[in-house]
């Protein structure tokens, strides 16, 4: 009988995710995926997975599980308390959880999303690839719900031992600082509205989700107005809607887009946005020809 994982408490939003699903845009199919994939890939070496294996991502509240069969497990991202039956455990290094135990992820103390991985990853039928869940077209597993259950794959790699494999990880920063590259459409805008993105305090909105971060702020001023025709759109671009306040697409995103982009945040930079708490204060930095 295949080891599963039984679902004890889902909490606001826990989805399988792994890599992601790249290469199908032009279908009008986001990526998904991890939105913190650092931390979806040292919580998969650290138990032993390889990096693209699929984990558990929580949003703020945490989650509980429970194995039918002993498993490793990390968890990881935002920092939170953890426990194995009530007691507690280590975060970010790995535990053997038993059989029938519940491994539960406490709200995060800070950020937005934890990691949980299991040793042998998390298998639920891929789809065009992936495992993860896509919150916009609804592909992949449904968000987790009390009482599901997901199967569990045999672990491949090198067994961890709990207390002694470790790995540093990278702090929740407190506050952001976004490097914008430029956008299709910054042409869109006025000069001092360009001032405005390079010179401004925003923060992230209560209304962000996996399909983009929201900014609380002052707003873009735009130099065109009508229509713009949908064109496509990547992975960090900052959109701005009719409010003016800039939102940046994170994995979920759709792949087109009728909002003017003024920018563009590097990849590499969205583990950081997406683990933005609501409030957090944020601030882009733009090139000097795009700053005005």
């Amino acid at each position: 009988m295949t080891a599963r994982l039984q679902v004890v408490r889902a909490g606001a939003l826990t989805t399988v995710q792994d890599a992601g699903r790249a290469g199908y845009a032009h279908l009008g199919v986001p990526r998904a995926g991890a939105l913190d994939a650092p931390a979806r890939e040292l919580a998969n070496r650290l138990a032993g997975n390889p990096p693209d294996a699929a984990v558990l991502e929580t949003t703020l509240t945490g989650c509980a599980v429970r194995p039918t069969e002993a498993v490793t497990a990390v968890v990881g991202g935002a920092p939170c308390r953890v426990t194995v039956d009530g007691r507690p455990a280590p975060w970010g290094a790995p535990v053997l959880v038993p059989a029938g135990a519940v491994l539960e992820a406490h709200p995060a103390q800070h950020g937005v999303r934890s990691y949980l991985a299991f040793g042998g990853g998390l298998c639920p039928e891929p789809v065009l690839g992936s495992r993860s869940a896509d919150l916009l077209s609804g592909l992949g597993p449904a968000p987790l719900r009390d009482g599901d259950a997901l199967p569990l794959g045999a672990p491949t790699g090198r067994t961890p031992v709990p207390g002694a494999d470790t790995a540093p990880w990278p702090g929740i920063p407190g506050s952001l600082v976004l490097p914008v590259r430029p956008g299709p459409r910054h042409d869109w805008f006025t000069p001092a509205a360009l001032r405005t993105l390079a010179t401004a305090g925003y923060r992230a909105s209560p209304h962000s989700n996996r399909i983009g971060l929201r900014t609380e702020g002052p707003a873009l001023e735009r130099a065109r107005h009508g229509e713009l025709p949908s064109e496509g759109v990547v992975l960090g671009s900052v959109q701005v809607p009719p409010d003016g306040r800039p939102v940046i697409f994170l994995n979920d995103h759709p792949t087109t887009g009728g909002y003017p982009v003024i920018g563009v945040v590097p990849e590499q930079s969205l583990a950081a946005a997406a683990q933005a708490a609501p409030g957090t204060a944020l601030r882009f930095t733009l090139p000097a020809p795009l700053s005005g």
